[in-house]
């Protein structure tokens, strides 16, 4: 997929990431939580798989009808990537939630 496949795709689709102090970090658009512990946070977004790196990371609020997360801690590292997740770890949290 080129990258003007990928900006048509995405039209109409509104992230933000908003990181305060480098301690707390507000997603919007979030998809799945993939996979977190407390020094990676793996996000599926609708612009593609977020991961955070930090220390003493925790997630503060998860709210699956407004689409958004709240990490907090000791942030450090931001990537995205694309939302190709076949390399993430089997089973989201939310998936464990409601098995």
């Amino acid at each position: 997929m080129t990258i003007e496949d990928k900006k048509s795709t995405n039209i109409g689709v509104i992230q933000n990431l908003v990181l305060e102090n480098r301690e707390k970090l507000s997603i919007s658009g979030v998809v799945d939580v993939l996979s977190f512990d407390d020094q990676v946070v793996m996000v599926e977004t609708e612009l593609g798989l977020l991961t955070v790196k930090g220390e003493n990371l925790r997630i503060n609020k998860l709210s699956i009808d407004t689409s958004e997360v709240i990490v907090e801690g000791e942030i450090s590292y931001l990537s995205y990537s694309d939302s190709d997740t076949s390399n993430a770890k089997s089973g989201s949290l939310i998936s464990k939630i409601f098995k």
